[in-house]
């Protein structure tokens, strides 16, 4: 599995908004690609800022393709995302996931 990330920054109130763009836009899309698995946002409070961590889980490479194209490392950011943020990151890092593993119950 590979973990995709990208980071971001915003207000308060526009970091509550990009989630709700994420979930009513960008997550639709992603659904109905084969090989994505699943997506994450992460908040973390900077001073007047929130820093945003999206996280998108998927099974290769090639997986991804089917969203960012032949640059991966290049964010994919739609305008309409890009004007709820102060700014963001235009690269993403990708990660092998070597352990994940929800909690045994």
């Amino acid at each position: 599995m590979i973990a995709r990330v990208w980071k971001a920054r915003a207000t308060p109130a526009r970091a509550r908004d990009y989630d709700a763009y994420f979930a009513r836009t960008v997550q639709p899309e992603l659904d109905a690609l084969a090989g994505f698995e699943r997506a994450t946002i992460l908040h973390e409070r900077r001073g007047d800022a929130v820093e945003i961590a999206v996280i998108t889980w998927w099974s290769s490479l090639d997986a991804i393709r089917s969203f960012a194209g032949d640059s991966l490392t290049t964010a994919v950011v739609h305008d309409e995302a890009a004007a709820l943020l102060i700014d963001f990151d235009g690269r993403v890092t990708h990660h092998d996931v070597t352990y994940d593993r929800a909690a045994a119950r």
